[in-house]
């Protein structure tokens, strides 16, 4: 069984629905269509409404083995379909796995509805009540506190009427802007009691917010400085899911001739041949700029290494403008614009004139974007060795992946060094940093849709953080052919790479092994996936990466299994 669809079992009809019930009904009519789920003890009314219900009625239980793997799933379905997801796991110690997976989700703005069981509150006298010994060591004072600080919304729920209800709030508020994950607990006794006869259930319908629109007066400032603009700058990091951010911009970008830096990129905007496009690299673009866009990017530049000249005019557009959840964010904003960001970029392309400059500007950008593609091949053709170079890896991946392809990179892929055909092709780990998620980010994706070849590129490190048991058993169980590359360079380089640039002439960056970075001696990660009988391979010379793909592709087409490439890549100060 690739799913978890049991047989519905008729209830006495005496019987009112058990909150349970409630539950998982309103999450189906509040569009969820998975729960994954981690059980445990507190699980048996969630299991046995599974088991009496009409299965098209309530969402398909996934059984993932590891929460760090179910909360990432969750957030990676979200990137490829724009549909909120949701997880359960077991009381407080499940949530103590999933708080990280929540963490990279408010991090990302992704909407998933996190439910885990609460402890028994009662110790005698009703249905649910303690009977183990490990309900009184799994309760405390406070269970919302491991995920409140990220979350919007958090909940104990009281009585069973309200599964329904809590439903489709949580469902709502996640999917109102600035969207975010959602919190709430399920007491035993509140799971197994019954709706009273005497009280109606059934909650409303609650719609998510309708996206904010800008302010037109603010709109027309900003475009009339961009027009007068001689160096005006975009900088993206991230687009929505649909890709309305990324065709707007590129329309923008290209009729006013305005250049696009992608910095810390999370989600890719723009094609990789755009003429606009500059790159990742915003140190030299900002330097020139006299007017900076800088479209829903929690973090444009870094304010110690390359500020922006105090003359240049700053306008900030996004849901959320100022990152109200970040306590820390001293970014110059002369002008901020909540909106939408597709609905921000097309009032502006619609407010704005042709710049006197523009003719000027579009030779000179369309040059720099030329030069960057060739430069960038030509790192990645001289990384073609063994060890090979992350730049050879990339460019190889991309030349693998349609234009329908995703690959989740975790300290992965170099998007540089990368030919993608149009938006939201990348999905970086979100700039929180919760290791783990690129691996079942992927599952997501792929359980999504199962014809997207969907790529897992993350480091070796990365890889251990994943659970990798769980995922790929994950994988074998659902039959979700995703292709997982190890990126292998035996070490926590961006912890080595951060010891470097704090004490460059520090004792740590002069000795031979430098403390606490080493991952020496490198396990055998194939054997790991090959327990779950993935088609593996370990590639040690760059100019064998390309068959090791095609043949990686061919088993996924044809097998529908699940592969795993091994690479030996070299050290990198770069990246």
């Amino acid at each position: 069984m690739a799913l978890d669809r049991s047989e519905p079992r008729t209830k006495p009809v005496a019987d009112g629905p058990t909150g349970a019930e409630t539950l998982l009904l309103g999450l189906k009519r509040s569009g969820i269509d998975y729960i994954f789920a981690n059980s445990g003890t507190d699980f048996p009314p969630i299991i046995e409404a599974f088991a009496s219900l009409d299965g098209d009625e309530v969402p398909v239980p996934v059984t993932v083995p590891h929460e760090t793997a179910s909360v990432a799933m969750a957030h990676g379905y979200y990137l490829v379909t724009g549909r909120p997801q949701a997880t359960m796991v077991h009381v407080n110690v499940g949530l103590a796995n999933s708080a990280m997976g929540v963490i990279n989700a408010a991090s990302d703005n992704i909407p998933v509805v996190v439910m885990s069981g609460r402890t028994p509150i009662t110790e005698h006298g009703r249905r649910g009540s303690r009977v183990t010994p490990i309900q009184y060591g799994q309760e405390m004072y406070d269970q919302s506190s491991l995920v409140s600080g990220v979350a919007k919304f958090h909940y104990e729920m009281r009585y069973p009427e309200q599964g329904d209800m809590l439903a489709a709030r949580a469902v709502s508020l996640a999917m109102s802007e600035p969207k975010g994950p959602v919190y709430f607990s399920l007491p035993r006794e509140a799971l197994m009691e019954t709706v009273p006869a005497t009280i109606a259930h059934g909650a409303s319908p609650q719609a998510p917010a309708t996206a904010p629109y800008p302010d037109p007066a603010a709109i027309e400032e900003a475009a009339r400085w961009l027009e007068k603009a001689r160096r005006p700058l975009v900088l993206c990091q991230r687009g929505d899911v649909h890709g309305r951010v990324g065709a707007f911009l590129s329309t923008l970008a290209e009729r006013f001739a305005i250049p696009v830096v992608e910095p810390f990129t999370i989600r890719n905007v723009m094609a990789s041949d755009h003429p606009m496009f500059l790159g990742y690299d915003v140190k030299g673009p900002l330097g020139e700029a006299d007017v900076v866009l800088v479209v829903d990017s929690a973090v444009p530049w870094m304010e110690s290494l390359h500020r922006p000249s105090p003359e240049t005019k700053i306008i900030h557009i996004g849901p959320d403008p100022h990152f109200q959840r970040m306590p820390i964010r001293g970014y110059r904003a002369d002008l901020a614009i909540v909106s939408d960001a597709a609905a921000a970029l097309s009032a502006l392309g619609e407010a704005m004139a042709a710049s006197p400059h523009a003719e000027e500007r579009r030779a000179l950008h369309a040059r720099a974007a030329e030069e960057r593609r060739r430069n960038a091949a030509e790192r990645a053709a001289q990384g073609c060795a063994s060890p090979m170079s992350a730049e050879w890896m990339s460019h190889c991946i991309s030349q693998v992946m349609d234009e329908h392809a995703v690959v989740f990179s975790e300290l992965g892929i170099v998007p540089g060094a990368m030919s993608v055909k149009r938006a939201n092709q990348i999905f970086n780990n979100p700039h929180s940093g919760g290791l783990g998620w690129g691996l079942p980010a992927a599952l997501g994706a792929q359980l999504a849709d199962r014809e997207r070849l969907c790529i897992a590129c993350i480091g070796d490190g990365s890889y251990m953080f994943a659970n990798p048991v769980a995922c790929h058993q994950i994988a074998e169980a659902l039959e979700l052919p995703v292709l997982t590359i190890i990126k292998n360079n035996r070490l926590w380089n961006a912890v080595r790479r951060s010891v470097v640039n704090t004490y460059p002439d520090g004792a740590a960056a002069k000795a031979n092994r430098m403390p606490l970075t080493s991952l020496e001696p490198s396990p055998d990660y194939t054997q790991v996936a090959a327990a779950s009988r993935a088609h593996t391979e370990r590639v040690e010379h760059g100019e064998d990466l390309p068959a090791a793909l095609a043949r990686a592709l061919e088993v996924i087409r044809r097998e529908r299994r699940q592969a795993v490439l091994e690479l030996n890549i070299a050290v990198s100060d770069r990246h």
